[in-house]
C-alpha cells in the first residue's frame, strides 16, 4: 500500500481484565503497521484495557481516519458497542473537518482465506491435505447468529479449492446449524485432523477451553504465555492424528488483511 499522508489508522480490540495475552496481537499489529510508514498516525484501543475505546479519536490530527475492528466476525461489539462509543453514523462519518471510515472486522475479509491456508500447512507439515480433515473453530452463540458467519464462510471458501479432503466449521457453544468442536472425532472422515481456532488471540479459548473440548487436556490449563499446548502435535486420540494450531489472529499476515480492509474504501466517492 502506498503512503497515505494526512491519514490515521485505529485498530480496536476487545482486551481483557483477566487474560494478559488477549491484547498482545492487536498491539503488535499496530507496531508492525506503524513501522511501514503508510499512515501518519497508528494507534490501538480496547474495550477492557487501556488505552480505552472511548478515547480512540481524541487528539488525532489526521483528517482521514480509518477504524478497523480486530475481530473475527460481525456481532454485538462491532455493530453496537464501537459505533455507540465513537458516535459513528455508519461506514462513513463526517465530523467537522474529519472523515471517519469504519471498516468491516478483520475476519470477514476474503484475504483471510490465504492466512488460514498458510496456518493449516504450518500446523501439519508434511501431512497430505488430501488425506486430512480441516476444522475451523469459532465461538458461536445463538444470542447473535452472525457470530458463526465468518467461520462458515471461510470453511466454504477453503473447501472450494479442493485442497483438503474436507473442511468443516464448528463452534465451542451449541448452534443449530454448526457442529460442536467437542464432536470432532465423529464428524471427521480422515485419520489426520487439523484444528484451527478462528480467534484473534491465543487466550482463554484457544489455550484453555478448546484443548479440553478436544480431549487434549482433562482440565483447563494455564494461560497462553505459560502453555505448551501447541508443541505436542500430533495428539493421538480416537484412532486419529490431531494437529492443533494457534489462533489465526497471531499470524503476521493479519497486518496485510488489515490494510486490505482499508483499501476496500478506495474508489468510493467521498
Amino acid at each position: 500500500m502506498n503512503r497515505r499522508p494526512g491519514t490515521a489508522l485505529i485498530l480496536i480490540g476487545h482486551g481483557s481484565t483477566t487474560n494478559p495475552d488477549s491484547s498482545a496481537p492487536t498491539r503488535l499489529l499496530a507496531e508492525v503497521i506503524h513501522a511501514k510508514g503508510i499512515f501518519d498516525e497508528v494507534r490501538c484501543c480496547f474495550w477492557k484495557e487501556d488505552p480505552r475505546l472511548h478515547d480512540a479519536l481524541k487528539e488525532l490530527k489526521s483528517q482521514e481516519i480509518f477504524i478497523v475492528p480486530n475481530f473475527i466476525s460481525e456481532g454485538y461489539f462491532t455493530q453496537t458497542v464501537i459505533p455507540r462509543e465513537l458516535a459513528l453514523d455508519g461506514p462513513i462519518t463526517r465530523r467537522e473537518e474529519k472523515v471517519i471510515y469504519y471498516c468491516k472486522p478483520v475476519g470477514s475479509h476474503p484475504s483471510m482465506t490465504s492466512v488460514l491456508l498458510k496456518r493449516a500447512a504450518e500446523t501439519a507439515q508434511k501431512i497430505p491435505p488430501s488425506e486430512t480433515s480441516l476444522l475451523l473453530v469459532g465461538h458461536g452463540t445463538n444470542l447473535h447468529r452472525q457470530s458463526s458467519d465468518a467461520v462458515k464462510l471461510q470453511s466454504a471458501l477453503i473447501a472450494a479449492f479442493g485442497i483438503y479432503a474436507e473442511v468443516l466449521p464448528c463452534t465451542m457453544e451449541p448452534m443449530e446449524d454448526v457442529p460442536l468442536v467437542s464432536d470432532w472425532a465423529g464428524i471427521t472422515s480422515q485419520q489426520n485432523v487439523v484444528v484451527l481456532p478462528f480467534f484473534i488471540s491465543d487466550g482463554l479459548h484457544s489455550y484453555q477451553d478448546i484443548p479440553v473440548l478436544l480431549g487434549i487436556r482433562e482440565e483447563v490449563g494455564p494461560a497462553a504465555s505459560e502453555s505448551e499446548v501447541f508443541e505436542h502435535n500430533p495428539h493421538k486420540l480416537h484412532g486419529k492424528n490431531l494437529y492443533y494450531g494457534s489462533a489465526i489472529g497471531t499470524d503476521p499476515m493479519i497486518a496485510e488483511v488489515i490494510l486490505d480492509q482499508v483499501k476496500s474504501f478506495d474508489g468510493l466517492q467521498y
